[in-house]
């Protein structure tokens, strides 16, 4: 075990340690070393503080403005307001029984003050914030450490704020730098002109100027695209060194059979991607490819024609789904498909034909033995299903490929336990209805070839999308419900979609409380905001009000399979006239005569999400509206999200968007555990040009050293990366 592996304890002591571990998952000190300034103040420079948010815990800059002592009444004890100010924006400090404070917190002081941001009275506030004041003490070792001009302010904790924790770093740095290892290569240095590893942590944490930041994170950058990439090219090379049968289709078959019946031509797009799939099935090595595509761009089809090839080369397909909704509408729409191409064996069907089978884990014993019977004979050419699929007794008789459908609901595991049931490993082909700007699916989806369909095929009808300011103008609330009645009216269906079902209990860890004005009184205070709008309430109001005489029905997840099963079947018969649902029909539901859709409470969804929804309606020649109803103010950071995704249908735009008002740790760590403390200087967003040239560097270096045996520091960086907490660091899900 290196230095750098060896626990904090000896180095800052067990309460110091215990904390970082607890709090901050620090505990190596090569961990500490790589725990960046999340940014750097200058001493004179103030934190803007109208930009803070609530809820966030938070290191400013600031100077003393006003300090009162506020006695409480009719009691013992007093409250300590201090205001700091940045020149234009004010923030409070309260400290509760603690007047002694007013003999050091004296107007005119600046310092460094660290707490969580709350509400009281509407204003924004920290309550017994942690502070290091800079212009006292300047003997104190804390002081003089703030002497130069950058102060690294570091993600931190309410338990040790960032001046603590950059005494712990500094330590480190003194003990442990010359213990720091090179991971990149030195040719792959001076080719891009970057600084040895230890230089640049000693200048990301001890810069003199913003010209040894910008050095430093050059280097960081790199280190973090690179080892991920190289982890990503192992992966890829490990796969596609695996054994696998070619499966082309026959001039003739079912694949010829299905597409003469076609009522439409493919378009571009879709031919160059079935064009790609085809060209791996044919490989004698697994294919691995990514297929992402707008909102109705026909993934589906093409998967389909993918899993029609393997049948005709005597194979079978498997498609895996994330719900029991998206799994029966896959089957419903690709039976539909297929017509008597879909009941090959069966009377009246087509010769050439096969048997499209569908296992969910709500199935009746009977018909789920039968369909266990028809996989595990070969009879069923493609099995549909859910997690079900994955299940120990589900054997095939030659599986050749898997489709996942929304891949990031998959954790790698369940992928792998369907590619098992395959006697050689089977091609694999990943679909996800989200757009995924490119950097996201080289970081992400590394491991994986991408193809992409962002050509919608012709006869879709464009969507318009409007905001329904709910409050500030109630008459556009009330017009969106007329609009609704005039689709019914034409013959056409609707959506509602509402953030919740309505009989949950309310989580309150997700609600905002503001902060009492006495310590007595935690949790007496009440939220901002009102609970978010239910499908069961909604419903009821819907049908009581504006759309008293229509066929409403609701569908969420908590119904029974059998009865959402039930309620689509109905919906998309034309029985139904408004579906008021969760987002549980946010992908692979299709129904053409739905053109209207109404999201209450919009803000309170992401906007992919919005933009999944939303591609429900506009599937028919009819043109589609989707009304985006918020009670957020205009102005506000929520509207802001809600204006985007009226303002445009290009969904990798709108992923673009998403990204830069989300933290990207939040994003990747969604789909891909350990990224989120994996990536602190690499921006995905930003760093494309980095993160291009690191994945052709590492495909090289792998392609040229496989097991990294002329590149130990590597390995071991590898190995760090891929340490135990970390295992699932390249699994989805």
């Amino acid at each position: 075990m290196g230095a750098l592996d060896e626990s904090l304890t000896k180095l800052v002591g067990d309460r110091t340690a215990k904390v970082l571990a607890d709090s901050l998952k620090l505990r190596t000190v090569g961990d500490l070393l790589h725990h960046y300034p999340r940014r750097y103040v200058e001493r004179g420079s103030l934190t803007s503080l109208d930009e803070l948010e609530v809820d966030e815990h938070v290191t400013v800059l600031a100077r003393i403005e006003k300090v009162t002592l506020i006695p409480f009444k009719g009691r013992k004890g007093d409250r300590l307001e201090v205001v700091v100010t940045d020149g234009r924006s004010r923030l409070s400090l309260v400290f509760f029984n603690q007047g002694w404070r007013q003999k050091e917190l004296r107007p005119g002081a600046q310092g460094l003050f660290a707490g969580k941001v709350g509400l009281f009275n509407r204003t924004r506030q920290l309550a017994s914030p942690d502070y290091q004041l800079l212009d006292e003490d300047a003997g104190s070792e804390a002081a003089q450490q703030f002497a130069g001009r950058l102060i690294p302010v570091y993600p931190a904790s309410a338990q040790l704020p960032s001046w603590k924790l950059s005494l712990c770093v500094q330590t480190a740095l003194d003990k442990h730098l010359g213990d720091v290892g090179e991971p990149l290569p030195a040719a792959l240095r001076d080719k891009h002109d970057l600084i040895p590893l230890p230089e640049a942590l000693e200048l990301i944490h001890r810069p003199r100027n913003q010209a040894d930041r910008e050095r430093a994170q050059s280097r960081l950058r790199w280190d973090e695209a690179f080892v991920l990439q190289v982890a990503l090219a192992m992966r890829r090379a490990a796969d596609s060194a695996l054994p696998a049968v070619a499966r082309r289709a026959r001039p003739g078959g079912l694949l010829d059979a299905f597409d003469a019946r076609l009522p439409f031509t493919l378009t571009e797009g879709q031919q160059k991607v079935c064009g790609e799939i085809f060209a791996d099935l044919a490989s004698e090595h697994p294919m691995h490819r990514l297929l992402q595509g707008e909102v109705g761009s026909g993934k589906t089809l093409v998967a389909l024609r993918a899993m029609l090839a393997v049948v005709d080369a005597g194979g079978q397909a498997a498609l895996l789904a994330p719900t029991e909704v998206l799994a029966q509408q896959h089957h419903r729409s690709i039976v539909e498909m297929m017509g008597d191409l879909a009941e090959g064996g069966m009377l009246g069907g087509a010769e050439a034909g096969t048997k499209v089978a569908l296992l969910t884990g709500s199935m009746g014993t009977a018909a789920r033995r039968q369909t266990l019977l028809e996989m595990a004979c070969g009879d069923a050419g493609i099995a549909i299903g859910t997690h079900a699929l994955i299940e120990d007794k589900v054997q095939f008789q030659d599986l050749g490929l898997v489709v996942v459908d929304e891949q990031h609901r998959f954790g790698v595991e369940q992928r792998d336990a369907l590619r098992a049931k395959g006697e050689r490993p089977p091609h694999l082909l990943v679909m996800t209805a989200t757009p995924i700007p490119r950097t996201v699916a080289m970081t992400v989806f590394g491991d994986l070839e991408t193809s992409v369909l962002d050509q919608l095929p012709a006869g879709r009808s464009p969507i318009s999308t409007h905001v329904v300011p709910a409050v500030e103008k109630p008459n556009f609330l009330a017009r969106a419900w007329e609009r609704v009645r005039e689709e019914v009216g034409k013959g056409h269906q609707a959506y509602v979609v509402c953030p919740r079902i309505g009989d949950e209990p309310e989580d309150p860890k997700k609600r905002r409380k503001a902060l009492p004005d006495d310590p007595e009184d935690l949790g007496a205070a009440s939220d901002e905001r009102r609970p978010p709008l239910s499908v069961v309430e909604t419903a009821e109001m819907l049908t009581k009000g504006p759309l008293a005489g229509l066929r409403v029905e609701i569908l969420h997840g908590r119904l029974t399979p059998e009865a959402k099963d039930e309620v689509m079947r109905r919906f998309t018969a034309g029985q139904v006239d408004v579906l008021v649902a969760t987002t549980v029909i946010e992908v692979g539901v299709n129904v053409p005569n739905s053109t209207v859709m109404v999201i209450m409470d919009a803000d309170r969804f992401g906007v992919s999400q919005l933009h999944q929804l939303r591609g429900r309606v506009g599937r028919g020649s009819a043109a589609g509206l989707c009304l985006l109803v918020s009670d957020m103010p205009a102005g506000s950071s929520a509207r802001a999200r809600l204006d985007a995704v009226a303002g445009t249908l290009d969904g990798f735009e709108l992923s673009r968007i998403d990204l830069e008002q989300r933290r990207e740790g939040d994003v990747l760590g969604q789909a891909q555990s350990g990224v989120r403390s994996s990536l602190k200087v690499l921006s995905v967003l930003d760093d494309e040009d980095v993160i291009a040239t690191a994945r052709e560097e590492a495909t090289a270096l792998v392609a040229g050293d496989p097991a990294l045996e002329r590149h130990p520091e590597l390995r071991t960086a590898l190995e760090s990366l891929l340490d135990e907490d970390r295992a699932e660091y390249l699994e989805k899900g």
